[in-house]
């Protein structure tokens, strides 16, 4: 009996998670572009983030300086270096923000499938649409810095922003495809059991118990910083910028010095707040989703545990050493990147035991046959 029943749950899952199917494409193409991004995001943060940070508060030093003397011409060139530096840090964290983004619709969109009404060849056509635009997309972000308007046939978008546009359309109507799908099966009678989703392991129940624990402690952490520093910290902002239009002449220049180096820390006070806050909360669904691919993960019991715990310490270790980052500096960022790491080995663990299990199916099945 124990293994005509194993028999049947794997003839389902097969059915529904098979090499060239929709959810496997989506489920392998989500953790693909969460891990791209992760890297990105890695490198960005030690490679160009606090040094980008660096010239941006140069520059806008040069420039209230620039604009006591009055040196007006010194002033734009200055504000134009600082819109350049900004607008290179906004696409790379727009870049990185998306593609990982993607990925989570990605691996929703794979639980939903056996919901969709449509056929597995066309479903299969709409996942190629939605992760070639979810390339696309981030790359397109990527470059609008470096390629601007070069060579583009419009005055105001670059071929960057086009290409970028054209992702996003594929996104989104890759995705609005599939919400019709699921729209079209809502009203129909037929039921479509899906035992995928339905296996459960220990490896996921943690997984499941973990990520939960993850976004409580995020909620917990946003509801203590909007209670207790969020109108704090706007009072200081309006403060430190009024000041810097406020007192007697003599004291012009110190008084500019002071309040730029206040404004940037309270800027920074900000920005890891947010961040810790955010991303503990991402880790928190990541790992939620995760959990109803555990049983497709095709390594030892132990390894998954490993790989589990992994993932769960640095989900909790990025958010806790970027929270800190102001506090301890490089050895709190040392540790938020050591968290990303483990993050990233962990989800590339999983990602080749889909694989392997995968491969593992279609053969018995060839076999079978």
């Amino acid at each position: 009996m124990n293994s005509l029943a194993s028999s049947t749950r794997t003839d389902l899952a097969s059915t529904h998670f098979a090499r060239v199917s929709a959810r496997r494409l989506l489920v392998l193409g989500g953790i693909s572009l969460i891990l791209v991004g992760m890297v990105f995001g890695d490198i960005f943060a030690v490679f160009v983030l606090h040094q980008n940070a660096a010239h941006v508060g140069a520059g806008l030093d040069a420039a209230a300086q620039a604009a006591l003397a009055g040196d007006t011409s010194s002033v734009a060139t200055h504000f134009q270096d600082v819109g350049s530096f900004l607008e290179n840090r906004g696409t790379k964290v727009d870049a990185h923000v998306h593609m990982i983004d993607f990925g989570y619709l990605a691996l929703l969109l794979a639980m939903v499938q056996p919901w969709i009404a449509f056929a597995e060849k066309t479903k299969r056509r709409i996942a190629w649409i939605f992760l070639t635009g979810a390339g696309l997309l981030p790359v397109g972000v990527f470059l609008i810095h470096y390629v601007g308007l070069a060579y583009s046939p419009l005055e105001a978008i670059g071929w960057a922003s086009i290409v970028a546009d054209l992702g996003g359309v594929c996104v989104l109507l890759a995705t609005t495809v599939y919400l019709a799908g699921v729209l079209l099966h809502s009203r129909s009678t037929s039921t479509a059991p899906d035992t995928l989703l339905a296996l459960r392991t220990s490896a996921g129940q943690r997984l499941l118990a973990g990520g939960l624990m993850l976004v409580l402690l995020g909620f917990a952490h946003g509801a203590y910083y909007a209670a207790a520093d969020l109108y704090r910290l706007d009072a200081a902002d309006f403060s430190i910028l009024n000041s810097m239009v406020t007192g007697s002449a003599s004291q012009d220049g110190l008084r500019v010095n002071t309040a730029l180096a206040e404004y940037g820390q309270l800027q920074g006070d900000k920005a890891v707040k947010i961040a810790a806050h955010a991303h503990i909360i991402e880790f928190g669904l990541l790992a939620m989703i995760l959990a109803f691919f555990q049983p497709y993960v095709s390594l030892s019991e132990q390894w998954k545990q490993r790989w589990v715990f992994t993932l769960l310490a640095g989900s909790l270790l990025l958010p806790v050493g970027v929270l800190f980052e102001l506090k301890f500096g490089l050895l709190a960022g040392g540790l938020a990147d050591a968290g990303g790491v483990l993050v990233i080995v962990a989800l590339l663990a999983m990602w080749i035991g889909i694989v392997r299990y995968t491969g593992r199916l279609d053969a018995a099945a060839e076999m079978a046959a």
